[in-house]
């Protein structure tokens, strides 16, 4: 009802549906971009978006899947904008001697809804998130994070199920890579 009052020209309800939905842009955001305000500025632009393109909203999906895409869409550019380069899961890790060594996954030792409890370990994963490429941290993001489902996933991103899933899986992987020295180490304390 609110979106149809916001599009109808209720200036309160469109205040609403920003109060209802900020929070979660914001969160998004500052996942994708690694910066708090970027962030603001992601928040910011998307809103006037919607704004602008509320009357193009007809309802084939739902409306926080819409706003989810153009929150994306926005973090997206903006990153496109810093031409940040990507990393591959291929690349091996160089040594000190100039040797190209094999990535290594540790087993972490404890279940991670134990580590997650603290805020160490949750400063390291936040750390270990903003690093992941661009279209993996999104991915992962959105489906991880905020809980959206595959095919929502998907529908926010304009890409196959398949290739959510690919990149997701691989998010997981470069996120488990990047953690394994971590509770490794934690793992031997206890």
């Amino acid at each position: 009802m609110l979106v149809q009052a916001a599009q109808q020209g209720d200036k309160r309800a469109f205040a609403q549906l920003v109060e209802k939905y900020e929070q979660r842009v914001y969160n998004l955001a500052r996942k994708m971009m690694r910066d708090p305000q970027d962030a603001e500025d992601v928040l910011q632009e998307t809103f006037i978006s919607v704004y602008r393109n509320l009357g193009n909203f007809h309802g084939d999906s739902s409306f926080s899947t819409w706003l989810y895409r153009i929150a994306t869409n926005a973090s997206l550019m903006k990153l496109r904008a810093r031409k940040e380069p990507a990393l591959s899961l291929d690349e091996p890790i160089e040594s000190e001697d100039n040797d190209n060594l094999p990535r290594e996954i540790v087993d972490w030792g404890i279940t991670p809804e134990q580590a997650l409890l603290n805020n160490e370990t949750r400063g390291k994963m936040d750390t270990a998130i903003t690093e992941l490429p661009e279209m993996l941290r999104t991915v992962f993001v959105l489906r991880d994070i905020e809980g959206l489902s595959v095919q929502e996933t998907a529908d926010v991103l304009a890409i196959s199920v398949p290739n959510v899933k690919t990149r997701l899986h691989r998010a997981r992987l470069l996120l488990r890579e990047s953690l394994s020295a971590y509770f490794k180490d934690r793992a031997a304390v206890k």
